[in-house]
């Protein structure tokens, strides 16, 4: 392990970023690679809803064209996999959770949030981790519309915790006053996500 993480702070220095944005048991790379379970959804925008709910006192039902007039926000941050590979610098632009919040009106009760993505996946986050200011729930990537792929047309971004919590094909935020472990926990992934603390697998 010491050897690994010895070359993979050299490229992250070779690369001229410092080594300490890097967490442990994580390796740079300038690709996007491509993970998930399942097949990439084919989405009809003129039917396309995203919603919020739980915990709030006024439910929220957004089209795509209302989501798109939501004041919007950029954000540069680093991505971490819990599959080891790191992507520095990735630009996502959407709405953040403080402009939906004025909307749905959060009740005090409200501490935990599972985002409900297509084909039933789950991801699961304390409220705190939503409210960073670098997380959105975001529909564009490095100044594209996001790709099929990466969860077009909207996805989670938590970039403070492994990105298997970062939700694709997002379609609501269910608030809870407690936490309710998402698709991923539930198979064995740790339920805190915190790459610092190589939180990988079970609790």
């Amino acid at each position: 392990m010491t050897i690994f993480r010895g070359r993979a702070e050299k490229k992250v220095r070779d690369a001229g970023y410092d080594p300490a944005r890097l967490p442990p048991g994580q390796y740079l790379t300038d690709k996007w690679p491509v993970l998930h379970a399942g097949s990439v959804p084919k989405v009809d925008l003129a039917t396309w809803d995203f919603k919020v709910w739980g915990e709030v006192g006024a439910p929220l039902r957004l089209t795509w064209d209302e989501l798109q007039r939501l004041p919007a926000t950029e954000v540069t941050t680093d991505i971490h996999c819990v599959t080891r590979w790191s992507r520095f610098d990735t630009t996502f632009r959407g709405v953040r959770w403080s402009e939906l919040a004025k909307l749905v009106e959060p009740k005090p009760s409200a501490r935990f949030v599972v985002a409900h993505a297509e084909q039933g996946f789950t991801a699961n986050v304390p409220l705190a981790a939503l409210e960073d200011d670098h997380a959105l729930i975001a529909y564009e990537a490095d100044g594209e519309p996001l790709a099929p792929d990466h969860g077009w047309p909207l996805r989670l971004v938590v970039p403070s915790r492994y990105f298997w919590k970062s939700a694709k094909w997002l379609r609501g935020l269910e608030l809870l006053d407690h936490d309710q472990p998402g698709f991923w926990e539930r198979y064995g992934y740790h339920n805190d996500a915190d790459y610092w603390k190589e939180e990988r697998y079970g609790f």
